[in-house]
């Protein structure tokens, strides 16, 4: 049930002022160590030395060029986002840490060896398919 207040009430009201004024503490780091971005970035890179290789057309230098901006741009943004400050204490997790403790989820604890593999599976079919689509295309010609 809501209550109501009058608006003498807030005309009597005192405004309490801080000190220092309040500042939100924000985790940026996304809890995973920078390790497991830098092998799906490498993953993502490998899938597009492959197409390059298997697909070797100077027609394609600017698609490629612009997939590896894209690549670079969507880890790089998150990347720089960690580092900003202020209001930014966390450090991302360590690759210790993560091995031992694992990563907190919304269900609950999940190991690191479980977690790993989460994160690079999707990088890892992509570069399996593009394998695949190299073995195809060099046996067709």
């Amino acid at each position: 049930m809501s209550i109501h207040y009058s608006a003498e009430t807030f005309a009597n009201a005192q405004v309490i002022k801080r000190a220092t004024p309040f500042q939100v503490q924000v985790k940026r780091s996304f809890d995973l160590p920078p390790v497991l971005h830098a092998l799906t970035v490498g993953l993502y890179f490998a899938f597009l030395g492959v197409m390059a290789i298997a697909f070797q057309d100077r027609g394609l230098i600017i698609p490629m060029a612009i997939f590896v901006v894209y690549i670079v741009m969507a880890f790089g943004v998150p990347a720089m986002w960690v580092r900003m400050k202020p209001g930014h204490d966390g450090a991302a997790l360590a690759w210790a840490d993560f091995g031992q403790s694992g990563i907190d989820t919304f269900t609950g604890n999940m190991s690191a060896k479980d977690a790993t593999g989460q994160v690079l599976i999707l990088p890892l079919l992509i570069l399996g398919w593009g394998l695949a689509i190299a073995v195809i295309a060099a046996v067709v010609r």
